[in-house]
């Protein structure tokens, strides 16, 4: 995709277009990554992927208000999110989703006659609402699948909380995880802080991970970086696991 020169930048808004994603991740698991990174800076209304060819490696996620989506480029321009380093930019085309919500919705047919009238501009990025309407009828929304049976959590589960706090060290005991979240998941947040070493989550208790660094220091900054990271609307409670 073509760089946007500066005057062509597009004004902020609350839709952000992202590319240079890692195409070989399943589109259900990277909507979920993107949820669950993006969703510390604000409520988010939909997240766009799709499996057709000229989709791949590109999202969209659309948030509830400008200035979460303006911190959000700001603050992940760049994050190294399996292995790739994300393209972040405000999307050109204003999502379905919130131009109902501001009374500007233009129902597509009519819209397409007034593109074809205009002829065909900037075809370097796509409109995630004519892929969602036009190329993926069966899209399922943002979340993809149903979680397996063994993940399903059971009611009344909470978080299990220490009795006393353990010393530091180098593993991190994690709690309040949603229980849809994967080890690949919180490798990608984890790992943006070095020393990481192992991250394993505990199938026969949902919510619940523990997480090893090289050494106490480097498990104490990531623990204090992301206390409090929201994974969707859960949000994290680190401690340091007992030995």
């Amino acid at each position: 995709m073509a760089e946007i020169s500066q005057g062509e930048e597009v004004p902020p808004n609350m839709t952000l277009y992202i590319n240079n994603l890692n195409e070989k991740i399943k589109i259900d698991q990277l909507k979920k990554s993107l949820h669950a990174v993006f969703s510390q800076f604000g409520k988010i209304l939909d997240v766009l992927a799709f499996k057709t060819l000229k989709h791949k490696g590109q999202a969209w996620v659309i948030f509830e208000e400008v200035n979460s989506a303006a911190n959000a480029l700001r603050r992940m321009q760049g994050f190294p999110f399996y292995d790739k380093e994300m393209r972040i930019q405000y999307a050109k085309t204003k999502s379905d989703i919130i131009a109902k919500a501001d009374g500007t919705f233009v129902p597509r047919e009519k819209r397409k006659r007034h593109e074809d009238k205009g002829g065909k501009k900037r075809k370097e990025q796509l409109d995630p609402n004519q892929a969602a309407a036009g190329l993926n009828p069966a899209y399922p929304g943002a979340y993809g699948a149903t979680p397996p049976l063994s993940q399903i959590p059971y009611l009344g589960a909470r978080p299990i909380v220490p009795e006393a706090p353990a010393p530091p060290n180098n593993i991190l005991f994690v709690q309040n995880l949603p229980h849809d979240t994967t080890t690949m998941m919180l490798q990608m947040l984890f790992n943006q802080y070095p020393g990481l070493k192992d991250v394993r989550m505990v199938e026969t208790k949902p919510g619940i991970a523990f997480v090893e660094y090289e050494n106490e220091m480097q498990s104490t900054v990531a623990m204090q970086a992301l206390q409090g990271f929201k994974i969707q609307q859960n949000q994290m409670l680190i401690t340091y696991a007992k030995k």
